[in-house]
């Protein structure tokens, strides 16, 4: 009996491992009950793939997966196609015992450029150190196939393995290579098409894509739609594989770590990312606390993580401090000299390549810290919160409003439920107000949804909040005060006031300020922000219908996505309409064909509404 309750008790917390996972692409390891990893799988949302073990009836192979895994821990990447790669090389490099073993070494395929005076490019799953260079990995042996034959048709380097001075071979009369080696070209002209290709693979594909898809349009009015279709597959090879700069798989062949954090007061979640020959082979996290300052718990996090048994590489890359001039690197320095006999760099990166491996560590220090902070719970920032505004016990439950109109059009209110420091969304409420119709007055605003709130808890009967939460300063909070003094209710109350994220109590003369650090502060915004979110979504929904979208999405390339984003960025049909189409292209990110389309929709509809008055 005992060994069924323990089962069950494990699958729950599996259960609820898998439930708290983030909605990222990433890799899942699950592990056994010394810690070994058994299993290593990737997916496009780790939330949702975790979930599936858990739901539905399994097979015999996924029962027995989970009937040995004891834990399951998580690393978030950039992408699938990093997850795709970083779950082959941790595979090979672990060998868990449930997944399919990859003895062969097979790889993904990469495209070189040989280190050569006349440079060949082609696919290969081999990588040999001799200067050449590797772009890629690539899991689309199509794509790959499909963008070196447009690399072949643009730029038709050279094929053979061994120059010969024999005379043009074949592919030069067909017009697929340049003929280096008959003396057709010179070194410095091929190189300027090397150069070219070059820049295709590291992703500066925005001038060939324009060229490329304006040679399909002009295929296509010719009705050449053989050609056209070419074109076009050819673009869609480029977006798809240029570019791939993977965060988890290089070819620098520099041993290098990767060290960012995350913290909440004291605190904090430090995450090493390891780059081992051009491949990450792994990732540490480490959960401390901390009342230092930035600087100095970097410095103790690596006297602590490195020893003898893990000693640096040559290379540490750390995110930004926020004071860096008090991390001090000579001390640091000093004390590698004396533990390992050399001092690897310490480096904030200034590449995007080895910015992107950073964001990636951070993101995931990130993540365990909200995993800590919700297995915490919000009890500690609730006393803070009652603390600091003198409440005789913990909020437990908070209720906030907020108001959102344009022009005092759809005026509307949100009313947002937080229970223990978690959204209540069952609880979320809408207000269409009617006493502020065609005016702006956000204290008559707030009287009006604060009456029509507890009036009817009071009519119903219904427990009150421990605490109300108003967006705005000492005006909001005095008018909402007025409504709950007429009605009897006693009720603690609260206005947050953005620009300097002030706290104001009914009647004060001076606003609490707390640290931006405090997490009741932290809490209280959060309020705000769902409120303002909950609201705001309301008034765009219900004012979308007198707002011309449909003028908008007649535009050839404009949905409704699209058209709501202008909209909410030039709030009328007449700003549209007397807005520049460089600056509608620029701010809503659009093309300025389609902007100018936008703009002459917007003066038609202007035009048509002037005939319908008159």
């Amino acid at each position: 009996m005992t060994n069924q309750i323990n089962s069950a008790n494990l699958t729950e917390n599996l259960k609820a491992a898998a439930l708290d996972a983030p909605a990222e692409p990433g890799v899942y390891i699950m592990k056994d009950g010394e810690g070994k990893m058994i299993y290593i799988g990737k997916a496009k949302s780790l939330k949702n793939r975790l979930k599936s073990y858990f739901s539905g009836r399994k097979d015999v192979k996924t029962a027995t997966l989970l009937r040995h895994t004891r834990s399951i821990e998580t690393i978030i990447v950039a992408s699938e196609y990093e997850a795709l790669l970083l779950e082959n090389t941790l595979v090979k490099q672990h060998t868990p015992k449930y997944n399919i073993n990859l003895k062969d070494g097979k790889t993904y395929p990469v495209i070189r450029v040989t280190h050569e005076n006349f440079p060949r490019i082609f696919r290969t799953r081999r990588i040999i150190q001799d200067n050449s260079l590797y772009y890629g990995p690539f899991p689309n042996v199509q794509g790959v196939d499909a963008m070196l034959e447009l690399i072949d048709k643009l730029f038709p380097l050279r094929k053979c393995k061994v120059i010969r001075k024999k005379g043009p071979c074949m592919y030069y009369h067909i017009g697929r290579c340049m003929a280096p080696c008959c003396g057709r070209i010179d070194i410095d002209e091929y190189r300027l098409h090397v150069e070219r290709v070059k820049k295709l693979l590291s992703g500066e594909t925005d001038a060939l894509i324009i060229d490329l898809t304006s040679r399909m349009h002009e295929a296509a009015r010719a009705l050449q739609f053989e050609d056209a279709a070419r074109l076009r597959n050819a673009i869609k090879a480029i977006e798809n594989l240029a570019g791939e700069d993977s965060s988890v798989e290089d070819f620098n062949p520099e041993d290098r770590d990767y060290i960012a954090w995350a913290s909440e007061g004291v605190l904090a979640t430090f995450t090493v990312f390891s780059m081992r020959g051009g491949k990450m082979t792994g990732r540490d996290l480490f959960r401390t606390r901390s009342a230092a300052d930035e600087w100095e718990s970097l410095e103790i996090f690596i006297t602590s993580f490195y020893e003898s048994s893990r000693p640096p590489p040559p290379k540490i890359y750390v995110q930004p401090i926020t004071d860096l001039s008090a991390f001090d690197a000579i001390i640091l320095n000093g004390w590698f000299r004396e533990k390992f006999n050399f001092e690897p760099e310490l480096l904030i990166p200034t590449e995007k390549h080895h910015e992107a491996i950073l964001a990636m560590a951070r993101q995931n220090a990130a993540e365990d810290m909200r995993k800590r902070l919700r297995e915490r719970g919000a009890g500690p920032a609730l006393d803070e919160l009652a603390r600091a505004l003198e409440l005789q016990s913990r909020p437990e439950r908070i209720e906030g409003f907020d108001i959102a109109q344009l022009d005092g059009k759809h005026p509307v209110a949100s009313l947002i439920s937080f229970k223990n420091g978690i959204p209540d969304r069952k609880n979320y409420r809408y207000f269409k107000l009617r006493s502020v119709i065609g005016i702006v007055d956000d204290f008559a605003a707030m009287r009006e949804v604060v009456r029509r709130r507890y009036s009817r808890l009071i009519r119903e009967g219904i427990e009150l909040p421990d605490l109300i939460l108003v967006d705005g300063g000492i005006g909001q909070v005095n008018a909402a005060k007025g409504v709950l003094e007429e009605l009897g209710v006693d009720c603690a109350l609260v206005g947050l006031a953005k620009r300097e994220e002030e706290l104001w109590l009914p009647y004060a003369k001076k606003a609490i300020v707390l640290s931006r650090e405090s997490e009741a502060l932290k809490v209280l915004q959060f309020v705000r922000d769902e409120c303002h979110r909950f609201a705001t979504g309301f008034n765009q929904r219900l004012r979308s219908k007198d707002l011309f979208f449909p003028v908008l999405e007649s535009v050839e390339g404009i949905g409704p996505k699209r058209a709501a984003a202008i909209m909410k960025a030039y709030e009328s049909i007449a700003n549209i309409a007397a807005a520049n189409p460089q600056e509608i292209a620029e701010r809503c990110k659009i093309s300025e064909a389609s902007a100018r389309a936008v703009r002459a929709c917007a003066k038609l509809a202007l035009e048509d509404r002037q005939q319908k008055i008159l």
